[in-house]
């Protein structure tokens, strides 16, 4: 009779471990979405109850300067093919990053050079449906320079621009539990 008690605990206990938001013994590593199986999606529930806003706020950041890296090449080459911009944006945003590269084409321009970031979470919203978080950035342009494609040549930068200014990204996380900009805006009046 012991026993059976012992066994009945046991399953008791076991039952009441995913539904509360507490995980079942796995640390917060084991329960990201890089650590589920390829081809396997990651549960939306787990790990959001797992991440701490610590956590959170490392992964908008660690989102944020994938999209930036990928945002700079896109603009190297005045497309974002074969770039993996549109992985890390939503489709508004991503939709004015390509009306942005079409113009760049036009005009027979792309950018060369790079960016210095210093971007911070000032917003982070993880208890909400979707998560939100908002980066701000400080945007360092001195070493980046718009060529003209036919000659090479370097283009003056428009006069009165800062060569640093504020962006605020916008971002949420989807129920792939990957951080995506959902709103990209650069204040180049703003200088920081």
């Amino acid at each position: 009779m012991l026993r059976c008690g012992a066994a009945a605990l046991v399953l008791a206990l076991a039952g009441c471990g995913g539904e509360g938001g507490e995980t079942d013994g796995k640390s917060s590593a084991d329960l990201s979405p890089a650590s589920s199986s390829p081809g396997r999606p990651a549960s939306s529930a787990a790990p959001a109850a797992a991440d701490s806003p610590a956590e959170a706020e490392a992964k908008v950041l660690e989102a944020y300067a994938l999209m930036s890296a990928a945002r700079e090449e896109a603009y190297g080459a005045a497309s974002a093919d074969g770039t993996r911009l549109k992985r890390y944006m939503a489709p508004d945003a991503f939709g004015a990053v390509e009306a942005d590269l079409a113009r760049m084409r036009d005009r027979g321009t792309a950018m060369r050079g790079s960016l210095g970031h210093d971007p911070e979470v000032t917003a982070l919203a993880v208890g909400t449906q979707p998560p939100t978080a908002t980066v701000e950035d400080c945007v360092d342009a001195s070493r980046w320079q718009t060529l003209d494609t036919t000659t090479g040549w370097r283009m003056p930068a428009p006069s009165g621009q800062p060569s640093r200014y504020t962006v605020t990204a916008e971002m949420e996380r989807g129920d792939g539990e990957r951080w995506t900009v959902t709103r990209y805006t650069a204040d180049r009046a703003r200088s920081c």
